[in-house]
């Protein structure tokens, strides 16, 4: 897959998705870093061993650069304390800055919420928040599908740019090339 390009300086706004989103109960917000081993491991479980790897290096990063998705879990009885605070589901994830710098993925939203708005709101939370730290552009790494990132935030293809930076997966042990 190619990288795509993206214009941080005419980026579209993400408050009205982001209160729409709310109103349904889902929150966009930054992972914190006490969260990463359940992230991480349901990024295993959902998408790749690749991608829970980066969002680890991503909340390991002062910014944090790994964004999430949650929905409050509401319903069951009452807290007796005050930090007895109710469950968040997790929907989806999104980081930038992990495979280089000024790159965003990987992300993913939760295959049956795909189609609500979290992953463009995961998008563009992470663009903007690229666009504080004063980068003018931004690289949409291995990008799939092509169509959404075109139609959301304007991201056009780079030409030449397969296989990019990515490289084979490293191995700690040689494999056996023989065919016995």
């Amino acid at each position: 897959m190619a990288d795509m390009l993206v214009k941080l300086y005419a980026l579209p706004v993400v408050a009205p998705l982001l209160a729409d989103l709310s109103r349904r109960g889902v929150e966009i917000r930054q992972a914190q870093p006490t969260e990463k081993r359940v992230i991480a491991e349901w990024v295993r479980q959902h998408f790749t061993e690749s991608a829970a790897a980066e969002c680890e290096v991503a909340i390991e990063q002062r910014p944090i650069s790994c964004y999430i998705a949650i929905e409050k879990q509401t319903g069951g009885p009452p807290r007796a304390k005050p930090y007895d605070l109710p469950p968040e589901m997790l929907l989806g994830f999104a980081c930038y800055d992990v495979a280089s710098r000024g790159m965003f993925g990987p992300e993913g939203v939760r295959e049956d919420r795909r189609g609500q708005g979290i992953g463009k709101a995961l998008l563009l939370t992470c663009l903007h928040a690229m666009k504080a730290e004063r980068y003018a552009y931004a690289v949409i790494g291995w990008a799939g599908p092509t169509e959404f990132y075109a139609k959301t935030v304007g991201a056009i293809l780079i030409e030449g740019s397969e296989p990019g930076i990515y490289r084979g997966p490293l191995i700690g042990k040689p494999i056996s090339l023989d065919k016995e």
